[in-house]
């Protein structure tokens, strides 16, 4: 799922307009005659084949990744949080990233503070009735957002409004603003402090931000065991 709200988007004229429903007459007891399944296939490898240049991309910037994880574990060590967002797909693997520090990546550890803005479903839709959808993050931002936090921000295309806008917040806050996105230049990663940009079609770039994901939780995780020691953080003690 790679949907990402931005504009409203509008069909071009002269142009056959998207279905919205299944054309009267389909069954799916009915195998389409006009597509072979080696065709089918194909399509399979090549999206397959597709990983491999994000895959890449992600291996050139392995500092900054390590980099992530690094800072972040200092930041909630010392009683900041990671506030993500992200929409349609991105929201999905933002909500991985604050799902693996909340509970735990691999070793047993400490709790630590990150909210994904978008999980909130009656603040979403409160915020967008209210405000309009360029502003769900921005409001929240300011809200949840204190100085020394880090917002994380997930896209394919780089140019949501509704995440340029929780940027803008982000530094009204003065909490740093990390960007995640699909092939760059792109005005997300342009308005945030460090961005990393993986270089690949839209749905390969997704499959890469997972990646990307585990390994900032990677280097997260070795770096709270090296400030905490051998025993467990269970205690919230910082170092």
């Amino acid at each position: 799922m790679t949907t990402e709200s931005t504009v409203p988007k509008r069909i071009a004229p002269n142009t056959r307009p998207v279905p919205d429903t299944v054309p009267t007459g389909w069954s799916g007891s009915r195998r389409p005659t006009n597509i072979r399944e080696p065709q089918i296939a194909s399509e399979v490898t090549a999206h397959l084949d597709n990983v491999l240049p994000a895959l890449e991309s992600l291996r050139s910037q392995a500092p900054r990744l390590s980099e992530w994880g690094t800072e972040l574990a200092h930041r909630l060590l010392s009683g900041q949080r990671l506030l993500a967002a992200g929409n349609g797909g991105s929201a999905a693997e933002a909500q991985h990233l604050t799902a693996e520090l909340v509970g735990r990546f691999d070793a047993e550890r400490a709790p630590f503070s990150a909210i994904s803005l978008h999980a909130e479903t009656s603040a979403l839709t409160a915020l967008s009735n209210d405000y309009g959808y360029e502003e769900v993050f921005a409001r929240q931002v300011r809200a949840h957002g204190r100085a020394g936090d880090v917002l994380i921000l997930l896209s394919t295309s780089g140019r949501s409004p509704n995440l340029l806008n929780a940027v803008r917040a982000a530094r009204e806050r003065g909490v740093t603003t990390w960007a995640l996105t699909g092939a760059g230049p792109n005005p997300l990663a342009d308005a945030c402090d460090q961005a990393i940009t993986v270089d690949a079609i839209a749905a390969n770039a997704q499959e890469g931000h997972l990646i990307a994901v585990h390994a900032v939780c990677r280097a997260f995780d070795a770096e709270v065991a090296r400030r905490t020691g051998p025993r467990l953080a269970g205690d919230g003690a910082q170092p």
